[in-house]
């Protein structure tokens, strides 16, 4: 088990550092690659056209090019949908599905659910009732039909889904219920939106500040985490309307979107907030669910196409740099979802170390942009710089004055940067000391880099001394997160002790007169391994560097006994060795002419009993005539036949057993059958004497 302990720290500080590292990427071909896997149709279809939307909105978005085939079906279901007496919500997302595809549906069709759809926002009573039909007048109107779809009594009807709004800028799902939703207030602000654009005349502008006024009032309520994420939380308690954050955030994000992108004025919400949002969204990564998938892909597209505030993202193509490499500093700007950033610049504004803020390695400096690749690129670091955990301050200047209302930055960003080389190991040794006097009785020097091996020996009254030093390229001492020293006994107990150092000088002094009850007195060999490991220092080595043979004293009677030490599983039941048979050559044998030749004598007894028949004049003149007998006959026949049959099957491929069994059926049969035949023929012989 501790065979692989450095590998397994050295993970378990990898994840510290991914999740330490407030670096958030744009959208990449991990997502495309996603979408492919999570939208799959069966036989050609989705599972309901809510399914359909979603994966044909999030490929347009991805930009992905491959089909999915379900053309033929789908406009089936939408045709039908449409035709019939649906929910308005089926309604809905078929009129959203048929957008995309272009569906052949009459005319006739679209105006009767025009009508429909008219008559139900009348009569609309809940947030739902107005969100669907809204949605669909709004997609109707954008289809380019030639029917009317202007809203008369769009004040009504704005006041209407007004009158659900909360003071705190939530909403209620319908005003027989008192629970108010964060997620109801994204779904009420893009009704607010399809009203205003399908209105005539256009919406009292008080009305849209006071909506205005409640976003912000929604806004007050946003939470945060530590990396300055921003979502929503839904406080509704009833299972049937909760939603996660992520799907609350995103109803928000779209409502936003949707009711700033039809309304003129601006909306006072820090471009802050909206970065804030785009991280939290960019922080889920990769989704594994296709409903999360698209709330995040959608909301991004939202995010890049709002009029508030459109955030721009810093990424690095790599966060951990070598200094053997030399590898480069670089920086990308893109949009949230990857497409090219406005002319800008990006400083450096401060590089310190993690732990030491107020000392800066390095001052304001500009990274250079290569429009080859579209990066912002620092040649090269200080002369100075050594290995280590930094933490890099960036700064985004926009060009245009003019896109500072536009985009937002994120201000200044800092973003954790380690920096791995080559670590010297030197002087390196390792000697047997005399317990008492403290002298040295053997010392050998050690090769740390080779693949030298060294071997000692000690008793109970003796220590074990290990020296040995680690500097940086810089010559500054070194601090490894990881620097483990362990014996391991023949029989497999193995002990691990922690090397302390102090600057670049790390020592371990191993008293093995008080050690002796931890390694219960076991005495024998044990192999000595050294571990040092960081996830700045490149060389890295978990090795064998020797072995020590212990001579510790006879355990006591009430002394602990060695742990049982876990069985190999792979050794007791993995693949044995291959056993390799020597057979014996086969026997000599006799030419195939003289096989042959002795086969066909032994037909001959055979030939002799078929003459000696004839000889003797044997005829079935006695043979029963009459039909009964004449049956029982013919089945003794036919049962001495079988009988020699088994016998030829036996010689050919059956066991004994088998055999046996079958005789035994068959043996009974002959019998009865034998009688009978024979009881007739002697019946018959009496009374031919006694005629």
């Amino acid at each position: 088990m501790a065979r692989n302990l450095v590998p397994f720290l050295v993970l378990l500080f990898w994840i510290s550092i991914c999740q330490a590292t407030s670096i958030f990427q744009p959208i990449s071909d991990s997502h495309r690659y996603a979408a492919l896997e999570l939208f799959r149709p069966t036989d050609g279809v989705f599972g309901s056209l809510e399914e359909t939307h979603e994966a044909l909105r999030t490929f347009d978005i991805l930009g992905i090019q491959e089909k999915l085939n379900i053309n033929a079906a789908t406009c089936k279901s939408v045709s039908e949908v449409l035709s019939s007496s649906a929910v308005l919500k089926d309604l809905f997302y078929a009129l959203r599905v048929n957008d995309v595809l272009k569906c052949d549906i009459k005319e006739e069709t679209f105006e009767s659910v025009t009508s429909r759809l008219t008559t139900a926002l009348n009569d609309a009573r809940s947030l739902f009732d107005f969100y669907y039909s809204i949605g669909s007048l709004l997609l109707l109107k954008e289809r380019g039909s030639g029917v009317d779809l202007s809203l008369n009594d769009a004040d009504g009807t704005f006041q209407s889904i007004k009158a659900l709004s909360q003071s705190d800028g939530r909403w209620r799902y319908s005003s027989n219920n008192p629970e108010s939703s964060t997620y109801a207030a994204g779904l009420a602000l893009e009704s607010l939106a399809g009203i205003v654009s399908l209105a005539s005349p256009d919406i009292d502008q008080n009305m849209i500040d006071t909506v205005k006024n409640d976003i912000l009032k929604l806004f007050d309520s946003i939470e945060k985490y530590d990396d300055g994420a921003l979502y929503f939380e839904e406080k509704v308690v009833d299972a049937y309307e909760h939603h996660g954050p992520l799907a609350t955030t995103s109803s928000v994000v779209r409502g936003l979107t949707a009711f700033t992108s039809v309304t003129s004025g601006s909306l006072n919400l820090p471009g802050d907030t909206i970065f804030g949002l785009a991280k939290f969204f960019l922080g889920i990564g990769v989704p594994g669910d296709a409903k999360d998938l698209f709330d995040q892909i959608d909301s991004l597209a939202c995010l890049e196409a709002n009029r508030v505030s459109i955030p721009l993202i810093l990424s690095l193509p790599a966060t951990v740099l070598s200094l053997t490499k030399e590898d480069k500093l670089k920086v990308s700007m893109n949009t949230v979802l990857g497409s090219v950033a406005p002319p800008l610049t990006v400083k450096i504004v401060k590089a310190f170390l993690s732990g030491s803020k107020d000392t800066s390695i390095i001052g304001s400096q500009e990274l250079k942009f290569d429009p080859v690749t579209g990066l912002h690129i620092l040649d090269a670091f200080p002369k100075t710089f050594d290995v280590g955990n930094y933490v890099f301050v960036f700064e985004v200047v926009l060009h245009d004055s003019e896109h500072m209302d536009i985009y937002a930055t994120g201000g200044k960003i800092q973003v954790p940067i380690y920096i791995s080389g080559v670590v010297k190991i030197e002087n390196a040794e390792i000697a047997v000391l005399d317990s008492d006097l403290g002298s040295v009785e053997t010392q050998k020097k050690l090769d740390l880099v080779g693949e030298s091996v060294i071997s000692l020996s000690a008793n109970h009254l003796q220590k074990l001394r290990l020296l040995f030093q680690l500097a940086t390229p810089q010559g500054h001492g070194f601090k490894p997160h990881q620097a483990f020293l362990k014996l391991r006994h023949e029989s497999g107990v193995e002990h691990i002790f922690v090397v302390n150092g102090s600057g670049k000088q790390f020592e371990i002094i191993l008293d093995f007169l008080g050690l002796v009850e931890k390694f219960f007195y076991l005495s024998g060999r044990y192999d000595i391994q050294l571990t040092v490991g960081d996830a700045v220092m490149e060389n890295s080595f978990l090795r064998v560097i020797g072995h020590i043979d212990l001579d510790l004293p006879e355990a006591p009677e009430k002394a602990a006994r060695p742990p049982l030490q876990p069985v190999d599983l792979y050794s007791r039941y993995g693949p044995k060795a291959e056993i390799s048979h020597i057979f014996r050559a086969p026997e000599k044998r006799p030419p195939k002419e003289l096989s042959l030749t002795f086969l066909g004598l032994t037909f001959l007894p055979f030939l002799g009993f078929l003459v000696g028949l004839l000889r003797l004049g044997v005829n079935l003149k006695n043979f029963p005539t009459s039909t009964v007998p004449a049956t029982f006959a013919f089945l003794f026949h036919l049962s001495i036949a079988a009988v020699i049959l088994l016998y030829t099957f036996f010689w050919l491929k059956l066991d004994l057993f088998t055999t046996l069994k079958a005789l035994g059926i068959l043996g009974v049969l002959l019998v009865f059958l034998g009688h009978r035949t024979l009881s007739h023929l002697a019946s018959t012989s009496a009374k031919l004497k006694s005629a």
